[in-house]
């Protein structure tokens, strides 16, 4: 599934195409992504011109002259402005100046007109400060790996970066959040900062479907250091990385640089 850095890199390749453009029409054709009148979000669509594409959390965020759009990539959703149509293409938006496919095989995401799930969204792992990121940890006795998934207590992480930035941390994932010291807390939220940053940098994870507006891979999965690599050896110590199952999720780490 797209994460923060995958969204990003999405957002960032969509705007300069998309910002000021006018929908002509569109064509929604998939129950699941797009469940209720399609007919009528198509009318909603149709006519508005785009002001801004911006990112929340794991959303993609249209807005229009009155009204807009949340995406969500699900796991295999793809918004292509160079693309051709598919089978798999169950939204189509014709523009003044091109057009906008909606591309998902596995129909997990979702297109719906206005944000009420954006809302619902905690703060950004970006912007979030220390002392708020600290203090919200304390409040917490869940462990850390499900706590850093749950999109209310942040938004936009997802395994492959929870893993990565745990790691960084040096933190177990089944670390219990409101045991963390400030000094391990500083050191979680500058793991997430760092990590995040350099993903965008490297324009997303691109291991299975994930692809960006214009159709290009990333190549962060090419600097993983424990997520997917389960038996390696460890970059830092050896040690080989292991796989458990934490909230339902496949979770990988190294037993000896991470710590409870």
């Amino acid at each position: 599934m797209p994460e923060l850095p995958e969204v990003e890199t999405v957002v960032r390749t969509l705007a300069p195409y998309l910002t000021g453009r006018r929908v002509i029409s569109a064509r929604f054709t998939s129950r699941f992504v797009t469940p209720g009148d399609r007919a009528k979000l198509a009318r909603q669509v149709s006519g508005r011109r785009i002001e801004s594409v911006a990112r929340r959390g794991k959303f993609i965020v249209i807005a229009f002259d009155r009204g807009g759009l949340a995406v969500h990539l699900g796991m295999t959703g793809k918004l292509l402005v160079s693309g051709i149509e598919t089978v798999h293409t169950y939204g189509l938006f014709t523009l003044d100046d091109g057009v906008l496919l909606y591309d998902d095989p596995r129909q997990f995401g979702r297109i719906e007109w206005g944000h009420a799930r954006v809302a619902k969204l905690g703060p950004e792992p970006l912007d979030i400060g220390l002392a708020e990121f600290s203090a919200s940890l304390r409040k917490r006795k869940t462990q850390v790996k499900p706590l850093l998934l749950n999109q209310a207590f942040l938004a936009g992480l997802g395994n492959i970066y929870v893993d990565e930035i745990l790691f960084a941390a040096g933190i177990h994932p089944l670390t219990p959040a409101a045991r963390l010291s400030a000094g391990r807390a500083a050191k979680l939220h500058q793991a997430m900062v760092d990590t995040l940053t350099l993903a965008i940098e490297h324009r997303g994870s691109s291991i299975s479907d994930y692809v960006d507006a214009d159709g290009n891979r990333g190549n962060f999965q090419m600097l993983h250091r424990v997520y997917g690599r389960e038996g390696e050896p460890c970059a830092a110590c050896g040690a080989p990385i292991k796989k458990v199952v934490v909230g339902s999720r496949g979770t990988h780490y190294c037993p000896v640089c991470q710590k409870r």
